[in-house]
């Protein structure tokens, strides 16, 4: 993980308690990098976040489907046959 300190110095310490915190708290996220803001009594946190693959959903023929390998050939040929519209 990257970590970024703007403002005044802190200690190594300081940052690690700051990294045990941000993987306490998103526990479910994959943190890549986060940035320590320093202002007097007050830390600002910022925490940038690997990103999630996903599987894109449609709404086919009255299913919700990701892809189309397991439709037969009438299915297929419904969705080859539907008007589609562009965005």
């Amino acid at each position: 993980m990257k970590v970024n300190v703007i403002g005044e110095k802190i200690s190594q310490q300081e940052i690690d308690a700051y990294i045990d915190y941000g993987k306490k708290k998103y526990s479910d996220k994959d943190i890549t990098e986060m940035t320590v803001k320093t202002d007097g009594d007050y830390v600002d946190l910022q925490f940038k976040f690997a990103d999630i693959p996903f599987d894109r959903i449609r709404r086919i023929t009255g299913y919700l489907v990701g892809t189309l390998d397991r439709f037969n050939n009438g299915k297929r040929a419904e969705e080859h046959d539907r008007v589609k519209h562009t965005v």
